[in-house]
């Protein structure tokens, strides 16, 4: 014999109450009797209704064959107020008033049951219904209960966690618990424990999902009584977050179906009719032949886009609607009830995903729009539309975190209890990045991590969104974007608009234990909305001058100031900042950043890849860089490195100095500027370059020169000492503490051509110091190098942390690198 031994009327719920009050809405809106007839069609052999404190549900159907009456009560441990329900079967209405009576102490409720020899259970027992459960709570219950429920609402890690927890205790460990918490089981050998399955619906989407069965029961006092010798069996499937969430949205559709009469349009309105099909648990046949008209008729009417003053309401509604009628697998679930085989979660999941992400494109779109012509007082605006928006998908949130919480419980409960490790007990970090595909140096450091993380063995995953095609990359996640935008100054520059939800349930899916974010674009912040929902610490690193690109890019100081503003308050956000240098550090102090999360990031260069051996005759004849000295420019060719300082400098060492030629390797949209500023001289130009061909360029030249004032660290500078040149870079930003200052390189005021000229010739005119720079340079890479560095930036994630703006162990530099420092 089969019974659901917890499922709930809406008649009368508790755990929906939340929901309820907001609404301001009467309780009784769905009928007993569809669960009774749902649960006999599922093939149970006794149905009763196990409501919160109240029995109307299961009296309503008391009188129909093969029913009980039942409770969920709710009680308390008096000393910590951490609440507990308990399942009652098999009750009346006199019982029911002393359970209401006696219910707020736990050990009384507990000890009338035992004295009434009412069958009783204890539900989800590693669930913290008001988030005060603990350990010692979970092992009093294991004292007090002989019943423990395997429920259908939970999380299956949390159920597996109770599986393994209840059959390993022993005689041994009962009574140290008794002894621990002088509290006396009551009842012979209680370490012999029983489990029963409850699908624990509130909805009357998954009713008997998970159940009881017990072999042999013919009648009520059969099955009871085999339940209580250890003849149950817990049987069904358990839920995931997007079950709690399909069902959360469920309790709120059914009250407004039933509030407003939503019925008697559902036939009208196809976005209607496909919500109703995902949500309401009755079986519903195929639509009527004037809804499969009308829908038909209006498909083929055109649709424009909306505007970008467009109201939420109508966009939400003028999007999902586009969706349905675009989408044919959603018009035949509209016409005929029918997904394809997809099961209704997942089909809902889709559907809510898809539909938000239309509606959030737009509102990346005109927010982006806003920030680009400068517009602060829109950009205010369309924030609050988009909150507003991601309101809508509050109850994936909350599973998403509820869930999270419930697998951490219950990992702790079952390692205090049978010494069993947790779930995620290695350390695995979902890197999220809006800058992968980019050439830049973010993106290079990021590869070499997720090449390293492989080669080591170590669970690191980068997280971003591809450029359209899903191509397979070891060590990276691709996810589609929702949308991109693309910027006038910077045709090759993409943001893109991360699908959150997806993002979310794979990062819940695959078990990370860490975020870090790289960027504090689009996808940055869905890496912090995921870190918080899932209650997994986050750290940042700071790569990238947002604030003066911003200000440089429109020529707009409040926009520099809004943008520092979003900045500081975004790494507040998180648990660790990693900067790229101590001044960056000491800039972002001043601005407002927590000093106490500031930590330098390891950095180093593939000392093996650049190396001055790669010198090649042959790259210098392919770029005719002439027999004499040659100068070196690499990076992204953009207006905020500084280029026309080099351009002038260039040009005027030039009419000195025949014998020089310079070669810039790199792109970008300040190119064609750049070209015309270098014309007639020596120049060349050889656009990106990588892999051996970069490596010769940089061992080809003779000096290496970084007029960039902007760049927070400068992987080109590292990257250029491994080769074997001298550096000249300047006083501001990342580049000059990774040099040393007199021994392999030179530092210059920033901004100032004059002393970039001064610096260039002084060097050109002692090429001896230049090679030795050059000797030193390379002996300061060769103590910097990636295999040391990526094992300092993993060792960051460990639980003992260096103190703030302290440099890692193993990339902690030598004597002579503090003193630039310090200065």
């Amino acid at each position: 014999m089969k019974i659901d031994m917890h499922v709930h009327s809406k008649y009368s719920t508790r755990p929906s109450q939340w929901v309820l009050q907001k609404l301001n809405c009467p309780e009784s809106f769905t009928e007993p009797m569809r669960i009774y007839e749902e649960a006999k069609r599922k093939g149970m052999g006794l149905v009763t209704i196990s409501d919160h404190n109240r029995i109307e549900g299961a009296l309503s159907i008391a009188h129909l064959p093969d029913t009980f009456i039942s409770e969920e009560v709710t009680s308390y441990f008096p000393e910590d107020r951490c609440k507990v329900h308990v399942l009652v079967y098999d009750i009346n209405e006199a019982i029911h008033r002393e359970l209401q009576r006696i219910r707020e102490n736990v050990y009384d409720l507990v000890d009338y049951l035992r004295r009434e020899k009412l069958h009783h259970a204890v539900a989800h027992p590693l669930f913290g219904v008001n988030d005060r459960i603990t350990v010692p709570n979970f092992e009093k219950l294991l004292l007090l209960f002989r019943n423990f429920e395997i429920n259908g609402a939970r999380d299956a890690w949390q159920n597996e966690c109770l599986r393994e927890i209840i059959p390993s205790l022993g005689e041994e460990t009962l009574w140290r618990l008794a002894e621990k918490y002088k509290i006396d089981p009551g009842y012979e050998q209680p370490w012999r424990k029983n489990l029963i399955g409850g699908s624990d619906d509130h909805s009357a989407l998954y009713i008997a999902c998970t159940h009881t069965q017990v072999e042999g029961a013919g009648n009520l006092q059969e099955f009871l009584s085999g339940m209580e010798n250890g003849a149950s069996r817990a049987l069904g499937v358990s839920s995931t977050p997007r079950t709690m969430a399909r069902t959360l949205y469920s309790i709120a559709y059914q009250f407004y179906k039933h509030r407003f009469s939503i019925d008697r349009f559902l036939d009208k309105d196809v976005t209607l009719k496909v919500i109703d099909r995902f949500l309401e648990p009755e079986h519903q046949g195929s639509a009527g032949l004037a809804f499969k008209l009308r829908t038909r008729i209006v498909r083929t009417l055109t649709r424009r886009r909306p505007r970008a003053n467009t109201p939420l309401k109508d966009l939400i509604r003028s999007e999902t609607e586009s969706l349905i009628r675009s989408d044919p697998m959603l018009m035949e679930f509209a016409q005929a009830g029918v997904l394809n085989g997809e099961n209704l979660e997942t089909g809902w999941f889709s559907f809510v995903n898809r539909a938000t992400n239309r509606v959030a494109s737009h509102f990346a779109r005109t927010l982006l729009d806003h920030v680009s012509g400068a517009n602060v007082f829109d950009i205010f605006g369309t924030l609050g539309s988009a909150g507003a928006l991601y309101t809508m998908l509050a109850p994936y949130f909350v599973a998403y975190s509820i869930f999270t919480k419930e697998r951490q419980f219950s990992s702790e409960a079952r390692k205090a209890l049978i010494g069993k490790n947790g779930h995620g007990h290695d350390i695995k970090v979902a890197h999220f990045t809006d800058t992968f595909h980019e050439i830049n140096g973010v993106s290079g450091t990021l590869r070499q991590q997720a090449e390293l993380a492989i080669r080591t063995g170590k669970g690191l995953s980068i997280i971003t969104c591809d450029h359209g095609q899903r191509v397979f990359e070891p060590g990276v996640q691709n996810f589609k974007p929702i949308g991109v935008y693309h910027f006038d100054e910077y045709p090759d520059q993409k943001l893109f608009y991360p699908p959150l939800l997806e993002m979310l349930h794979y990062v819940y899916a695959e078990g990370f234990t860490r975020i870090h974010s790289a960027t504090p674009g689009p996808i940055g912040l869905a890496a912090l909305c995921i870190a918080k929902t899932l209650r997994l610490p986050i750290y940042g690193t700071y790569h990238t001058a947002l604030p003066q690109y911003a200000q440089i890019l429109t020529g707009d100081e409040a926009m520099e100031d809004l943008t520092w503003k979003f900045i500081i308050w975004y790494y507040n956000q998180m648990d660790l900042v990693y900067i790229p240098s101590r001044d960056t550090g000491r800039e972002l102090e001043e601005k407002g950043l927590d000093p106490a999360k500031l930590r330098l990031f390891p950095r180093g260069v593939d000392v093996a890849r650049f190396h001055p051996d790669k010198r090649s005759d042959d790259v210098a004849a392919k770029y005719n860089m002439g027999d004499g000295v040659r100068l070196l420019y690499a990076g992204r060719v953009s207006r905020e490195k500084d280029l026309h300082l080099l351009a002038q400098a260039f040009t005027e060492l030039c009419a000195r100095r025949p014998d020089v030629t310079l070669t810039v390797v790199g792109d970008g949209p300040y190119l064609d500027d750049l070209r015309a500023a270098l014309a007639g001289t020596p120049t060349t130009f050889t656009g990106y370059r990588e892999g051996e061909e970069l490596s010769a360029l940089f061992a080809t030249c003779d000096l290496f020169v970084f007029p960039s004032a902007t760049d927070t660290f400068g992987n080109v500078v590292l990257e250029a000492q491994a080769s074997g040149l001298p550096i000249i870079v300047t006083n501001q930003g990342g580049p000059m503490e990774n040099i040393l200052p007199g021994e392999t390189g030179v530092v210059v005021p920033a901004g100032d051509g004059t002393a970039l000229l001064s610096a260039i010739e002084g060097m050109l005119a002692d090429q001896e110091l230049m090679r030795a720079m050059g000797r030193a340079g390379r002996t300061y890479a060769e103590a910097r190098t990636i295999e040391k560095a990526f094992e300092a930036y993993w060792d960051m994630y460990s639980d003992s942390m260096p103190t703030a703006m302290e440099e890692p162990a193993a990339a902690k530099p030598e004597k002579s690198q503090r003193m630039v420092y310090a200065a």
